[in-house]
């Protein structure tokens, strides 16, 4: 492998602070200190050099559940090299996943791993039945079990609350959920809807490193108040580490949400998309478009950068992932912010207009080279 080294872009790398003109190469399917001899050089003048872009909620069990897509094709679209399926596939159903998605794709996948025994299996324009509605499908051993025994594809564990997933079963899946990610030491993905549970009954059970998903959906059971203030229970939640994380898919981020929380100097920790079949073609799209509302609210370039590489990385404690230093896992996106206006739509069908937007223009998984199919 005689290397790539993509010349004359803007480098953003989170981890290290580097933020202006320079070159980044690759070898052995690693970031490398410098170009090998014989390298490959791709100009990327004029483009945004990042490391590999990590959507932190995909569904990507594409043949295996309703509502996968194909990693391989969402990789080209949206330039995220890692991406992390949060609960397609729960105990039951994991080993049909790894061996035919995750083991197969040129994608990173990586799974978080559902606490319901078969995962997400009724989730469709015309079906739907909240997997976590009855609790004989808890499965707590199985999940653990399963987890402990493949810890390179599984990175975490996941629950949906709320509802529509859970139901008559109100709150209880999270507890069952947290045992489950305490037995095996792994990070906790959260999914809520609307109530019940509330909001604040959810973040005031996660522990330090936890995720909650979904952290700007709109009313009902939005972080914040009619009069546009924080929860006290998000406050509590955050400054004890626990971590917010968009997954925008089909009815999770309202403008008027993020508005509020951005006003009261509550960004999210992680952008992610939620994509999934009933959404890649909108509202969500993929994960440069959820970006670039972020863009829209006022968050800094650098920031958003940060929010879809380093941040979900160390949420996941990959530290091979989201950074470019040398010795990192080899994945580059190159993106461009190109002039608009964009039309950005949120789940309740509020556009709002902006003047720049995130697309990609390549890709570097495991240091090869890999022309995007991104919009625009």
């Amino acid at each position: 492998m005689a290397g790539i080294v993509l010349s004359g872009g803007h480098v953003i790398d989170p981890e290290s602070g580097r933020d202006g003109p320079g070159d980044v190469a690759f070898a052995e399917g690693a970031v490398a200190e410098q170009a090998p001899e014989g390298a490959r050089r791709q100009d990327v003048s004029g483009l945004v050099v990042v490391p590999g872009l990590i959507d932190l909620h995909t569904h990507v069990y594409v043949g295996g559940t309703s509502l996968g897509v194909d990693p391989d094709r969402y990789m080209r679209l949206s330039g995220a090299t890692t991406l992390v399926d949060t609960g397609s596939a729960g105990p039951g159903n994991f080993a049909g996943f790894r061996d035919h998605v995750i083991d197969r794709a040129e994608a990173r996948v990586l799974a978080l791993l559902h606490v319901s025994f078969a995962g997400i299996f009724a989730f469709s324009p015309t079906i739907m039945v909240g997997e976590s509605h009855d609790m004989r499908l808890m499965a707590a051993r199985e999940a653990a079990e399963v987890a402990r025994a493949n810890p390179g594809a599984i990175a975490g564990i996941k629950v949906r609350v709320g509802r529509h997933a859970s139901g008559p079963s109100g709150i209880q899946p999270l507890d069952v959920a947290l045992d489950v990610a305490d037995r095996t030491g792994l990070p906790l993905m959260v999914h809520i809807d609307e109530p019940p549970p509330t909001y604040a009954d959810v973040v005031a059970r996660l522990r330090p490193g936890d995720i909650l998903t979904h952290c700007l959906r709109p009313f009902p059971n939005a972080p914040v108040t009619r009069d546009g203030h924080l929860r006290e229970a998000v406050v509590a939640a955050r400054a004890r580490g626990v971590l917010f994380d968009v997954g925008h898919g089909m009815g999770s981020f309202g403008w008027e949400t993020a508005r509020a929380a951005a006003a009261a100097g509550f960004w999210p920790d992680t952008i992610s998309s939620d994509v999934h079949a009933m959404c890649i073609d909108g509202p969500a799209y993929d994960l440069p478009m959820t970006m670039t509302k972020f863009l829209a609210l006022g968050m800094p370039l650098a920031e958003v950068i940060r929010a879809a590489t380093l941040a979900p990385a160390l949420a996941l404690g990959r530290h091979d992932l989201g950074r470019l230093s040398p010795g990192a896992a080899g994945d580059a996106t190159v993106l461009a912010v190109e002039p608009g206006p964009v039309a950005l739509r949120d789940v309740l069908g509020e556009e709002v207009i902006h003047d720049r937007r995130i697309v990609v223009r390549g890709i570097v998984r495991a240091g090869r080279w890999i022309e995007s199919e991104g919009r625009g």
